[in-house]
């Protein structure tokens, strides 16, 4: 299991919104594709996340997750203590650019049916990891700034209010 460290740096774009990191997993958790599959259910457990990032060199090359052990290690009856993670992993994997918006990765997960979303940079290394849970947190997050500044604006006393 590696451990990648977070990602300090913010991306502000021109338009306003900030990049996905922002809202992703860190630091980030992965396994090497040659790893048995209790090591990533272990750290998976242990960290308390649905699906792990499966590197080779610090390039993505597959995604662990909780459906893949139930589908193909529980359903097919093998031994997750002698079966390695390339064999049951999914590959290859969706993934999304880290410029990118969580609109842009939210509409990815649900057009694809999907609930982890890997992040690369431009030379296509894992970044981070983006869960439905932390797109929907953050949506709640940013509808209920917006509530707030319209209960603002309609309830402030001025000049015509």
């Amino acid at each position: 299991m590696r451990y990648y460290s977070p990602t300090k740096k913010i991306i502000v774009h021109a338009e306003g919104y900030m990049g996905l990191l922002r809202i992703a997993r860190t630091p980030l958790v992965a396994v090497a594709p040659d790893a048995m599959v209790i090591e990533a259910v272990r750290t998976m457990a242990q960290e308390s996340i649905g699906a792990i990032g499966v590197t080779d060199r610090n390039r993505l090359v597959g995604i662990f997750s909780e459906r893949d052990l139930m589908l193909r290690v529980v359903l097919e009856k093998r031994d997750p203590e002698r079966t390695r993670i390339r064999d049951v992993m999914t590959s290859p994997v969706e993934t999304i650019h880290r410029d990118s918006t969580a609109d842009d990765a939210l509409k990815v997960m649900l057009e694809k049916h999907i609930r982890h979303l890997p992040i690369i940079d431009r030379d296509g290394l894992l970044c981070g990891m983006i869960s439905m849970r932390s797109l929907l947190h953050d949506k709640v997050e940013e509808l209920t700034d917006q509530l707030d500044s319209l209960e603002a604006y309609f309830t402030a006393d001025g000049f015509g209010g």
